[in-house]
C-alpha cells in the first residue's frame, strides 16, 4: 500500500482542490484510493451528524467503501485552528487518535491512501503535539501545495525543510495559481530551481477537477 500526506505552505492555500484531482487521477489510472482526513474545523450540521465540506468532496472521489466518519473522524463545528476547537469543547487531540482512524482507512482494501493534512506543515494539535507527527508515525510520502503568492518562496523552502528535517521525502510539489501574481514564471522556474523535488502540476484559477486531474504527471511519483 502506497500512502501520501497532502500538506500545504499555509491555510486555504489548494489542498482539497489538488487533493480530489489526486484521487481522480488515480482512480483513473485504475488503482484502488481511500481519503483520509484526520482533523477538520468549520462544519455544518446534517441531522446529527457534524459534516466537513472537504471530507465531502474527497469522499465522492475515492473508490473504496468509506464512510464520512471514516473519512473525517474528528470534526468541530467551529471556523478556527482545531486545537483551539478542541479546548473549548475540552476534548484533547493527539497523535494517537489520528493513526487510530488512519488505521481504519488502512482495512478499506485500497492500494493508495491519500490523507489531506490541516492548515500548515506544523499544525498544532495541543499538548505540544503536531499533525505532522502523524504523517511521520505512518511514514507517508508529502506532497507539497504551494499557494502561488507575494512570499510563498521562502513559506515553500521553510516547509520543505521542516518535511526534510522530519526525515520524510517530499515527492513532489503543486503550484496553485489561484490569484493573480506578478512574475508568475519566474517564480515558479525558482522554485523548480531550489526544490529538489518535481513539479507534479501547475493549476490555475478556479480549474475544474477533471480539468486539473489531467494535469498531474504521476510517472514523476516514485514507484
Amino acid at each position: 500500500m502506497k500512502n501520501y500526506f497532502i500538506t500545504a505552505t499555509d491555510t486555504d492555500a489548494g489542498k482539497t482542490h489538488f487533493a480530489r484531482a489526486f484521487i481522480r487521477a488515480l482512480v483513473l489510472s485504475n488503482q484502488k484510493v481511500a481519503a483520509y482526513k484526520p482533523i477538520s474545523a468549520g462544519c455544518y450540521w446534517q441531522g446529527k451528524q457534524l459534516i466537513n465540506e472537504d471530507a465531502r468532496l474527497l469522499l465522492a472521489e475515492v473508490n473504496c467503501d468509506q464512510t464520512i466518519n471514516q473519512v473525517n473522524p474528528i470534526a468541530f463545528e467551529a471556523p478556527i485552528a482545531p486545537h483551539i476547537a478542541a479546548q473549548n469543547k475540552h476534548i484533547k487531540l493527539s497523535v494517537a487518535d489520528c493513526v487510530i482512524g488512519y488505521q481504519l482507512v488502512e482495512q478499506s482494501g485500497a492500494d493508495i491512501i491519500v490523507t489531506e493534512g490541516a492548515g500548515g506543515w506544523r499544525l498544532p494539535l495541543g499538548n505540544n503535539q503536531f499533525l505532522s507527527s502523524f504523517a511521520i508515525k505512518t511514514n507517508q510520502d508529502v506532497i507539497l501545495v504551494i499557494n502561488m503568492k507575494l512570499g510563498c518562496l521562502n513559506h515553500a523552502l521553510l516547509t520543505y525543510e521542516a518535511i526534510k528535517n522530519d526525515q520524510l521525502n517530499c515527492v513532489g510539489w503543486v503550484a496553485n495559481c489561484q490569484q493573480p501574481m506578478s512574475y508568475l514564471t519566474d517564480n515558479i522556474n525558482e522554485l523548480m530551481a531550489l526544490l529538489p523535488a518535481p513539479l507534479l502540476a501547475t493549476f490555475v484559477e478556479n480549474e475544474s477537477i477533471e480539468s486539473a486531474a489531467k494535469k498531474i504527471n504521476l510517472s514523476l511519483l516514485p514507484q
